[in-house]
């Protein structure tokens, strides 16, 4: 068997529209990708944001006893889109839902330091290896900000310390800090998916003994009146600067912190908040503009 994609290049305010043109003409599944290289920060639960440039592909499955008329869809939809580039071509039938999985490798973060995709054998037997589903939560390694607080996380002293891992996503960070030596990781995620990847990437790893993870009420009432030694957050700069005060009650004195999810333009802003706190000890940067903001807890 055989099936048709074909992708138009909309702008955001058309993605609608093309999305339902496309399965009504038949279409069995609609994506929705990136044509301008924008990157999207991570959305909260119920929000779906769009790049301003999208393109949208129907799939068509093709069968010997029913072939799709290409030049005949393709008419029709440009005549409905006239100002939309579209483009088409077949791809031969393969196990979809095992096919995204040949675009992970395994990451190294630093020396003895890698993420593994649970399929994949580690590179390194002997290394420190985050065993990862990356498709059940937003944070795979591969994103800049997971990266630098990840590579932060391995190059500090986690050994019998508490951590705390605020906006945890797939709990990729809590799972590292345990397998680095962390005594207790306490995270947190607003989004119940979050919750459910983290316990199940930890479970993965061997470390969910050492671990909780809980929606925000769920956390304050299990950590209390605890403070952390080590403090770690990836997620936007408007709840990281809403959040300072909280964090300065969770971080005992001299504590370490690190910050993520930051852009260059955004550095100074979120470093005026803490430095009430905060001693901002470190400025860390990749691929281009995202940042890391690390330090220490006032004393």
């Amino acid at each position: 068997m055989k099936w048709l994609q074909i992708h138009i290049t909309v702008d955001q305010a058309q993605v609608d529209f093309t999305e339902t043109l496309l399965l009504s003409l038949g279409a069995v599944s609609v994506t929705l990708d990136d044509a301008e290289d924008q990157a999207l920060l991570e959305p909260l639960p119920g929000e779906t944001p769009l790049w301003n440039k999208v393109i949208v592909t129907g799939i068509y499955q093709q069968d010997d006893s029913e072939q799709i008329d290409v030049d005949s869809l393709i008419k029709f939809v440009q005549e409905q889109l006239p100002e939309a580039p579209v483009r088409f071509d077949e791809l031969e039938d393969q196990a979809w839902e095992r096919a995204w999985m040949d675009y992970y490798e395994p990451i190294q973060i630093a020396e003895k330091f890698w993420i593994v995709p649970e399929w994949l054998e580690a590179p390194e037997a002997d290394a420190t290896n985050i065993k990862l589903d990356p498709g059940l939560a937003f944070g795979t390694g591969n994103h800049a900000s997971t990266f630098l607080c990840l590579q932060w996380l391995g190059s500090i002293d986690l050994k019998d310390k508490i951590v705390v891992d605020y906006g945890c996503g797939s709990g990729i960070l809590g799972v590292a800090a345990l397998l680095l030596g962390a005594k207790k990781v306490y995270a947190t995620d607003i989004d119940p998916q979050a919750v459910l990847a983290t316990k199940q990437n930890a479970e993965l790893n061997g470390v969910l003994d050492r671990l909780f993870v809980g929606l925000p009420e769920e956390f304050n009432a299990e950590f209390k009146s605890q403070q952390a030694d080590v403090l770690v957050a990836n997620i936007l700069a408007a709840p990281l600067m809403a959040l300072a005060p909280e964090f300065a009650k969770l971080l005992k004195a001299d504590g370490e912190f690190a910050l993520a999810g930051v852009i260059e333009e955004q550095v100074e802003d979120v470093s005026g908040v803490y430095q009430e706190f905060f001693d901002i000890l470190n400025i860390e940067k990749r691929e281009e503009n995202w940042c890391r903001i690390s330090g220490k807890r006032q004393s």
